[in-house]
């Protein structure tokens, strides 16, 4: 046998089509095995609550042994799981090839969707997760939806923790009345024909998060894809369903790949790379659609002319080299690397992505911000959020750099919030921004 780590880890295509995938039986005794590799290494007692809430129920038996832990147990470890996949790409020595075949994300995801077959989904986890009904129909109303979801509305905001379970206390993403898709449609910027990667092509695929929520990560990126001299539309097809995964509902998610891929595939033929201005749905594309459709030609086909945008700028700055502008961004940058940007196996893109920018220090945070996307927001969570954040808010605050920035704009969105109670002076606690906001900035756009 081949000690664990020595090799890259693989995954193996997540079997969910199987009726023994969800079979009660087979499922508790491959818990019960997983888990009890877990409980002998306890590597990952320090990654999430998750382990340590497992470690607890082992010792609370006094018989050291996995057996000795009732099986109605393990959902509430389970459900502690942000899908952050940092104990399978980080901690883990057991993962495959070892023959040990440890994937705890996996593993959860299937758990997950074994509860919906016996349960259904829980109603507002439904609704919290779908997006695209909630972009469109918040955005017809931003001004109210903003003022409903705002932080110490008296009003709202308690009568959405007691009825929906959205913790009062946390800051929720706000709606725009004009999505990032359409602001390209409108406005597209002039593309500079004298940048070394002219002639370049792509579609950036807005998800749901920047077409609807966060509509400046979008033109930030046309703004420095159009200066290098990039031909770049906006395409949004539907959501990637990373907020339908973290709930178990693969067969949604299978549905979704479908369709958005079959989309992507046309820009794909067109000549256009793809390129995902969050990490979570380009882990998606890239990774988790593959697992779940290992022989639909389209999911393939966007896997592997998918990039991160981070990634993308990167990919132009070592072949091509950048187009000249670029300017110091005065106070420095701290910048949280964002657990599924880890995730994608690509290096720390966010991080040499900013640090071609000339006489700008960038301190790079490389922990987890606490957050795990819908599952953060629910009462409960958030204050295990919260505690998971500290160190991280912490090292942010010591870094006393003028911008906080984050490839996920819900970690910088829960970061900024934690250094509200660490300096609330400080210009980080206003808010965060992607790295693409910071390089469209030095170059004045």
């Amino acid at each position: 046998m081949r000690e664990g780590s020595l090799e890259a880890p693989t995954r193996h295509v997540i079997d969910w089509q199987n009726p023994d995938f969800i079979d009660p039986v087979k499922l508790d005794a491959e818990v019960r095995r997983q888990f009890d590799v877990c409980h002998g290494c306890r590597r990952c007692f320090n990654l999430c609550d998750a382990f340590p809430r497992l470690f607890d129920l082992v010792d609370a038996t006094g018989e050291d042994e996995i057996h000795s832990v009732k099986s109605e147990d393990f959902k509430g470890v389970i459900d502690l799981c942000t899908l952050c996949d940092m104990c399978f790409l980080t901690k883990c020595p057991y993962v495959p090839p070892h023959a040990f075949n440890l994937d705890i994300p996996h593993l959860f995801l299937r758990y997950r969707m074994a509860e919906n077959a016996k349960h259904g989904v829980n109603f507002f986890d439904e609704q919290l997760t779908d997006t695209d009904r909630n972009g469109k129909l918040f955005g017809a109303m931003p001004g109210l939806a903003n003022w409903a979801t705002r932080r110490g509305n008296a009003l709202t905001r308690p009568a959405m923790e007691a009825i929906a379970g959205v913790d009062a206390k946390v800051e929720l993403p706000k709606y725009t009345g004009k999505t990032f898709v359409a602001r390209a449609k409108d406005a597209p910027p002039q593309i500079n024909a004298a940048a070394p990667a002219h002639g370049r092509k792509v579609a950036i695929y807005a998800t749901c998060f920047s077409n609807y929520n966060n509509p400046e990560i979008g033109t930030a990126t046309l703004a420095v894809l159009a200066h290098n001299g990039v031909d770049a539309k906006a395409v949004y097809p539907g959501c990637c369903g990373m907020p339908k995964l973290e709930q178990g509902e693969i067969a949604d998610v299978a549905r979704r790949a479908k369709e958005v891929s079959a989309e992507l595939k046309k820009e794909i033929d067109a000549g256009r790379d793809i390129v995902a201005l969050v990490p979570s749905c380009a882990l998606m594309l890239k990774f988790e659609w593959p697992l779940i459709l290992p022989d639909d030609p389209n999911v393939k086909a966007v896997s592997r002319a998918t990039y991160d945008v981070a990634e993308y700028i990167v990919d132009i700055a070592k072949k091509e080299g950048l187009a000249p502008g670029l300017n110091a961004v005065p106070g420095g940058v701290s910048l949280h690397l964002a657990c599924h940007a880890r995730a994608q196996n690509m290096g720390a893109k966010g991080a040499e992505m900013l640090r071609l920018i000339p006489d700008t220090d960038v301190s790079v945070v490389e922990r987890c911000s606490g957050h795990g996307g819908s599952w953060g927001v629910k009462k409960g969570n958030f204050d295990v959020a919260t505690k998971f954040a500290k160190q991280t808010v912490k090292r942010v605050a010591d870094g006393k750099k003028t911008y906080l920035a984050s490839e996920c704009p819900l970690a910088g969105k829960h970061l900024a919030q934690g250094m509200e109670t660490v300096d609330p002076t400080s210009p980080q606690a206003s808010g965060s921004l992607h790295p693409i906001q910071i390089l469209a900035k030095s170059y004045g756009l």
